[in-house]
């Protein structure tokens, strides 16, 4: 849930997505990027460069799970 909230509508590189994501592992990270992708959550594009780049982005299906998410954080601000 916290991977798809920091991509929410922007196009993020993998290591902005990094440091936005504190405590996370690299493996973890990567793991669940791909899982993402499998489930066609998320949308990972790699650019055939020197220096690789890789973009993710929301699918359509991920951003249908933006408002789930904005109901949960309103939920937890009102009871916490």
């Amino acid at each position: 849930m916290l991977i798809i909230f920091q991509i929410n509508t922007r196009t993020i590189r993998y290591g902005e997505l990094r440091r936005c994501i504190t405590g996370i592992s690299e493996k973890m990270l990567i793991s669940q990027l791909k899982y993402l992708c499998e489930k066609g959550i998320v949308c990972k594009k790699a650019y055939p460069e020197i220096t690789p780049r890789v973009e993710y982005t929301l699918t359509s299906t991920g951003k249908e799970i933006l408002p789930i998410i904005d109901e949960i954080i309103k939920f937890g601000l009102n009871h916490l």
